[in-house]
């Protein structure tokens, strides 16, 4: 009949509305922030660069495995090489932020997300090959653009693997974070609107 026709042009219509709707949503191109220059920008501490300690020397992995320590209050991956050379990178795996750590080290300079499957260069942190070649990788990597895991320098000292961070990255995190607090509040100088 001709009402349950327009009935279900309606309906199709709506889906596709709904479709679209929620494709934009999550297609969006990223809005430019209106934030002015407030107390929210005074904390900010310079980038400093050093070595601090991220894992006793006992506790380095075997060739070809990995392990995770915090340096600079960054968590790190510490990975060996089938060879023995050690590296540092993020131990945080886009695009859900699992353990890097977990992960296989391969004989082909890579470490490899041991949930979405994806390898990373040991010297770079970028993607080689597929980006979340795994059963549940493509459908959640699918979403995602494929990004690396950043990688930092990495020595031995007489008792610990040290890795070179900016020792005030969580500093001016923090500064931002604790400054929101006080500003939703009241003013950051502890005073009220």
């Amino acid at each position: 009949s001709l009402s349950r026709k327009i009935f279900l042009g309606k309906m199709k219509l709506s889906i596709l509305a709904s479709l679209v709707a929620s494709t934009a949503a999550f297609t969006a191109a990223p809005q430019k922030s209106g934030v002015s220059s407030t107390a929210l920008d005074m904390a900010k501490f310079k980038p400093k660069l050093q070595y601090v300690p991220c894992i006793d020397i006992a506790d380095l992995p075997d060739p070809g495995s990995a392990t995770s320590g915090v340096a600079g209050g960054l968590a790190i991956c510490i990975a060996v090489d089938p060879s023995g050379a050690v590296y540092a990178l993020g131990d945080k795996c886009p695009p859900v932020n699992q353990p890097l750590s977990f992960g296989k080290v391969g004989n082909d300079g890579t470490i490899q997300d041991p949930v979405l499957g994806t390898k990373f260069s040991l010297k770079t942190g970028d993607v080689v090959g597929a980006w979340c070649p795994s059963g549940i990788g493509k459908l959640i990597g699918g979403a995602f653009s494929p990004i690396g895991v950043p990688t930092y320098p990495v020595r031995k000292s007489k008792n610990y693997i040290e890795v070179q961070v900016d020792v005030n990255a969580k500093a001016n995190f923090e500064a931002n974070y604790w400054s929101g607090i006080l500003d939703a509040q009241g003013k950051a100088d502890g005073k009220y609107y």
